[in-house]
């Protein structure tokens, strides 16, 4: 079993519970009471909606920023963050057509994504999923997990109206918001 690759199981059964489920831009996923979150290729039949990525290599990342998000982040799982996000997102055929040197120009250096997401550690903690490259037929180019403890829920949300306000959103065309709290 290839331990990068992960599923997230929309359904009734979970061990994450469904606190709020909000469509941002683009179609909805089918609402679930919870979200159950494994290595892939283990059973999911019974979910109404399975979401695939793969953690990768850190991209759109330079040396000195890598440094530094590694000296204050800290890992998932961590007692106090109880509360988590999935937050599922889909880039447009413009912002797949740059090249790499462009969309790194306008994720960090036009959007500051890296240098706002540092503000917020280590209280919120993230792993990125790829599914851009699993299959054709993913529907998000990317699953965001987010951990935190419920009194970092403010920062979250001002964390997600930085990015959500900056240029490289202007790219994203499917957006969905999960909010969970670990059952």
């Amino acid at each position: 079993m290839n331990d990068r690759l992960f599923s997230f199981a929309g359904g009734d059964s979970g061990e994450w519970a469904v606190l709020q489920q909000t469509t941002l831009v683009g179609p909805p996923l089918e609402n679930v009471t919870h979200v159950a979150v494994r290595p892939a290729g283990l059973n999911v039949d019974t979910s109404k909606w399975v979401l695939k990525g793969a953690t990768s290599n850190d991209r759109y990342v330079e040396r000195s920023e890598k440094d530094a998000l590694l000296a204050v982040q800290q890992g998932l799982g961590r007692s106090p963050t109880h509360w988590a996000a999935l937050i599922p997102i889909r880039k447009n055929a413009a912002w797949w057509g740059m090249t790499q040197d462009e969309r790194r120009a306008i994720f960090e250096a036009q959007s500051r994504h890296i240098a706002i997401g540092m503000k917020y550690l280590p209280a919120i903690s993230r792993k990125l999923h790829h599914c851009r490259d699993l299959s054709e037929s993913e529907p998000f180019d990317f699953l965001t997990w987010f951990e935190f403890a419920p009194e970092h829920e403010p920062d979250f949300n001002d964390m997600l109206r930085e990015l959500r306000a900056s240029p490289e959103w202007t790219y994203v065309d499917r957006e969905m918001d999960i909010r969970l709290r670990r059952s």
